[in-house]
């Protein structure tokens, strides 16, 4: 069979242009990186491989996520709202259904080899992780964010989730080389005929930090204090990991044909850098200095600083340096991609998200959108539909409704609600028809 499809490609150009219409993808997602932690949006901690990227590819100025991680990686991986499945905060049960029709799962489909190396956090036992879901291989942290050098999540049933292909293990290394060790070496070893979906959500910049002394050699001196620099140290590892990635496509020669995405799963934090319960590790105490400026708010809020987050796309030779200006979100990546690899539905997947290649690629104008967000366990929710940004807290029973201009006022300074009844009234009417659907892919035993 192998032979035969040789041939057929050999003599048929129509067959070898179809084959190199699919692009390569490559998806790294940065952990709790902030708006402003990097440096391309004015952080103070160096991140060279980033900056160029941005400078060379083309910065997505409005996309954004869930305010926090396991919903973002949901609408990553199923292009709906997060909320359809009921996942809103954090967790370490099963967040799909076992009938899901995951961006792997379609990509597979389609001819791609599919790959994840780093954070999961969809499911933390092994029954539940990546394999089963559309990943040929996958390693890394079957659950959050964990301790960069012991390699363990929260204390708990979960705290053992470093796995190899959802068998666990126990390794040295630190979790940023050892993430892009594996992306590495599987980019090498990958056949060279099938293109590839390699997915690397990284940990970085997830507390806890601690960070290897060379890189805190490294940090400005400007920058002090312990989990300050810690933290900077964490970033300019990070950016270097991404650069291993694009060297490694360049290498081995994958780098032209390779649409890769730079993005990250929420806002920044401020929390306590060792405050969640995780086992001991010598690390800093203090918050950590996320930074969202001048977006309003930080991870866990439906405000812009917990889910405006920086994002790039990089295809030498296809993408045209540059902007786009028009806001996306988390949910449109599957659509895209499906897209660009040719994906045939078999059934409606009730996407949220939509194909933005026209957009990016094409100059395509944007389509009037609604962007709506569910936040942790459904006690706060946003809608934008421009200029509009309305959104609302559940407090006790007791709904609190705010409206920003978010054109005019994109840091949302100023609640308009009282002096916009009409648009205030379209806005919920909206957010409740948008809300429908909530629930309605919950995971179940």
């Amino acid at each position: 069979m192998h032979r035969f499809f040789l041939l057929l490609l050999t003599c048929c150009p129509l067959l070898q242009a179809a084959a190199a219409a699919k692009p390569n993808i490559v998806f790294i997602m940065a952990d709790d990186l902030g708006w402003a932690d990097v440096a391309f949006h004015g952080g103070n901690a160096p991140t060279p491989v980033l900056d160029r990227l941005a400078k060379e590819g083309l910065e997505l100025t409005h996309h954004y996520s869930a305010p926090v991680c396991s919903p973002t990686r949901t609408g990553l991986m199923t292009g709906r709202c997060w909320s359809r499945f009921g996942v809103t905060t954090p967790q370490s049960e099963r967040a799909l259904p076992w009938d899901t029709v995951t961006l792997p799962h379609a990509l597979k489909s389609a001819g791609y080899e599919t790959c994840l190396t780093g954070k999961w956090h969809l499911g933390s036992k092994p029954a539940w992780g990546p394999n089963h879901f559309g990943f040929d291989h996958s390693y890394g942290s079957l659950g959050g964010g964990v301790g960069p050098w012991d390699h363990h999540y929260k204390k708990g049933e979960f705290t053992e989730t470093w796995h190899r292909d959802e068998k666990l293990l126990q390794e040295p290394g630190h979790v940023t080389d050892l993430i892009a060790d594996e992306a590495c070496a599987w980019l090498a070893v990958r056949k060279q005929d099938a293109p590839f979906f390699l997915y690397v959500p990284l940990t970085a910049v997830h507390l806890p930090v601690k960070e290897p002394a060379e890189w805190l050699a490294k940090v400005p001196a400007g920058i002090t204090g312990a989990v300050a620099r810690e933290y900077a140290a964490c970033i300019m590892h990070m950016d270097a990991a991404v650069g291993r990635i694009v060297q490694a496509l360049e290498k081995n020669g994958q780098r032209g044909s390779t649409l890769l995405v730079f993005t990250s799963d929420n806002g920044g934090s401020t929390a306590e850098n060792n405050g969640q319960a995780y086992p001991p590790d010598g690390y800093a105490t203090g918050p950590l200095p996320g930074n969202n400026l001048p977006l309003r708010n930080e991870k866990g809020s439906v405000y812009e600083g917990g889910t405006r987050v920086p994002c790039l796309l990089n295809w030498p030779g296809t993408l045209k340096p540059g902007t786009h200006d028009a806001p996306v979100q988390i949910i449109d990546w599957m659509p895209t991609f499906c897209a660009l690899a040719g994906f045939k539905q078999e059934k409606d997947l009730k996407w949220d998200g939509v194909n933005l290649w026209p957009q990016l690629a094409e100059g395509a104008p944007p389509p009037p959108r609604t962007f709506y967000t569910a936040g942790p366990n459904f006690k706060s929710r946003a809608l934008r539909c421009d200029p509009w940004k309305l959104v609302v807290h559940d407090s006790a029973g007791k709904e609190k409704c705010e409206l920003y201009d978010i054109l005019a006022d994109p840091n949302e300074t100023k609640d308009v609600a009282a002096q916009q009844p009409d648009a205030l009234a379209t806005m919920k009417e909206r957010l409740r028809v948008m809300a429908r659907a909530d629930r309605d892919a919950v995971a179940k035993d």
